[in-house]
C-alpha cells in the first residue's frame, strides 16, 4: 500500500525514515452492541464522528473491553471516510469499531506524530478506490514510514508547530465567526424587507399573523390558498432538466452540484417545474427547502409544486419562503410524529398566511436584497478564499517541519 511515498523531499543527513509499526503500537475499536447504548449511564463511547469532540454523544451501559478503554491524549484515527486524526480530550472512555488508537512508544513524541500523520493518510486516501465510503484498516496504518529523527528533535518540531499552528487557527477561527456574522447579517436584511419593506418612517399595523407581526399598513395578508395554485403536470418522457429542492441553495439544476445521489432509471413521470414556480421538498419543508425555480424543469414526484399567481412576483416569493421563520411557520401545518419525518403537504401550505405588498414595491424589495446580498457574498468569498490560504499555508508549514526542512528555534 503506502510506505514512504508522502515524503517527497529529501531528509536531513541524521534523520531517517522508521516503520510505524515498529514505534507505535496500533490497537482498534470494539464493535459494541448498539443495543447497550445509551444516553447516560455507562462509559462514553467514542465512535468515528466523535474523534473531534471534547465529550462523546453516547455511552455504553455494558461490560468495558479493556483493550478499547482510551484516555484523553491518545491518537484516533477515522477508519471510514476521510481517514481523519485527532488526539482525543474527552477523558477515559471506550473505543468503537471503525475507529483505531496510536499509542506511541518512548521513541516518538506523540504531538510529532500527530502532525505528520495526515499526509501519509492523506495519500492513502487517494489510492483507495471506492464508489461509496473509503475504508482504512489497521494494517495499512502499520505499512507506513515516517521521517525519524531524534525524540529531542521530534519535541522540539511539536513545540515549533504548537505555537505556530496556534497562531493560524487563531485567525482562521476569527475569519470564521467574521462568516457567521456574514450569514447573520445576510438574513436579516433579507427577512426585514420581505417582512417590513424598505421604508424605515412606513406606518405600521398589526398583520394579525404570528410570526408575521407588525407590517407596513398599506400592504395586504392573504392565505396562500388564494396566491398560488398547485401545479401536477407530469414529463412524458423525463428528458427536462433535473432539479433539486434544498435549504441550503434553494432550487437548483442537479447538474450544478456536486453531489452523489441516487437516479432512478427513469425520470418520465416526474412533476413538471417551470421558471417561476415554487417547489417544495415535502419531506424536508421543516428545514426550509423551498424556493423558485429559475429554469425550466422536472422534480421528484414526492414534491409539491405551485404557481403563484399575479399578486406576487416569484423573487419575492423566493426571498420569503428562504428566511428561518417562514419554515418554522409551515412546520405547524406539517403532519408527521416526529419533527424529522414531518411532511408539508398542499393543504397544509395552504393554510398559511402571506404578507402581499403591491407589485412595485415588491419589486423594489427584491432589488434591494439583489444589491445588498451581493455585498456581502463578495465578502464571503474574499474570506473563504483567505482561509483556504491560511490551511494550504498551515499544512506546508508542517509538512516542511516534519519532514526537516525548516530551521527550528532553539527555544522553540
Amino acid at each position: 500500500m503506502i510506505g514512504g511515498e508522502w515524503i517527497r523531499t529529501p531528509l536531513p543527513n541524521d534523520w531517517r525514515t522508521a516503520r510505524l509499526r515498529d514505534h507505535v503500537r496500533i490497537t482498534n475499536g470494539y464493535p459494541f452492541d448498539s443495543k447497550q447504548f445509551s444516553d447516560s449511564d455507562g462509559m462514553p463511547l467514542v465512535r468515528i464522528r466523535d474523534i473531534f469532540n471534547r465529550e462523546a454523544e453516547v455511552f455504553f451501559s455494558g461490560e468495558p473491553v479493556p483493550d478499547a478503554i482510551i484516555e484523553s491524549g491518545d491518537i484516533l484515527v477515522g477508519m471510514d471516510g476521510d481517514f481523519n486524526a485527532a488526539m482525543w480530550q474527552g477523558g477515559r472512555a471506550l473505543l468503537n469499531q471503525r475507529v483505531c488508537r496510536l499509542e506511541p512508544g518512548p521513541t516518538v513524541d506523540r504531538r510529532f506524530l500527530l502532525y505528520l500523520l495526515p499526509a501519509p493518510l492523506r495519500l492513502i486516501n487517494e489510492f483507495t478506490y471506492s464508489t461509496t465510503v473509503k475504508h482504512l484498516s489497521s494494517f495499512d496504518i502499520q505499512k507506513i514510514h515516517f521521517p525519524f529523527p531524534d525524540i529531542s528533535t521530534q519535541t522540539a518540531i511539536a513545540d515549533y508547530l504548537d505555537s505556530e499552528t496556534a497562531d493560524i487557527d487563531a485567525l482562521i477561527a476569527a475569519k470564521q465567526k467574521l462568516l457567521d456574522l456574514m450569514a447573520e447579517k445576510r438574513r436579516a436584511i433579507v427577512a426585514e424587507a420581505v417582512m417590513r419593506g424598505l421604508d424605515p418612517s412606513a406606518p405600521l399595523r398589526q398583520s394579525g399573523i404570528d410570526w408575521l407581526g407588525e407590517i407596513p399598513e398599506h400592504w395586504e395578508t392573504e392565505r396562500s390558498r388564494w396566491l398560488f395554485s398547485e401545479r401536477d403536470q407530469r414529463s412524458q418522457t423525463g428528458e427536462e432538466e433535473m432539479l433539486t429542492v434544498s435549504h441550503l441553495t434553494g432550487v437548483t439544476p442537479r447538474s450544478e452540484k456536486d453531489v452523489n445521489m441516487f437516479e432512478a432509471e427513469s425520470t418520465a413521470g416526474y412533476k413538471l417545474c417551470f421558471a417561476g414556480d415554487l417547489a417544495i421538498n415535502t419531506l424536508w419543508a421543516w428545514m426550509g427547502a423551498m424556493g423558485t425555480a429559475r429554469v425550466d424543469g422536472i422534480v421528484s414526484p414526492a414534491y409539491n409544486v405551485y404557481t403563484p399567481g399575479p399578486r406576487l412576483l416569484p423573487d419575492y416569493v423566493d426571498a420569503l419562503v428562504r428566511i428561518p421563520v417562514f419554515a418554522q411557520e409551515v412546520t405547524r401545518y406539517s403532519k408527521g410524529v416526529w419533527s424529522s419525518r414531518l411532511r408539508l403537504y398542499p393543504e397544509g401550505f395552504f393554510e398559511t398566511w402571506w404578507p402581499v405588498p403591491p407589485l412595485d414595491e415588491q419589486q423594489q424589495i427584491v432589488e434591494h436584497i439583489s444589491t445588498e446580498t451581493a455585498k456581502i457574498d463578495r465578502l464571503r468569498t474574499a474570506t473563504e478564499n483567505s482561509i483556504a490560504l491560511l490551511k494550504e499555508r498551515r499544512a506546508a508549514l508542517i509538512a516542511a517541519a516534519v519532514t526537516g526542512q525548516l530551521e527550528i528555534p532553539e527555544a522553540a
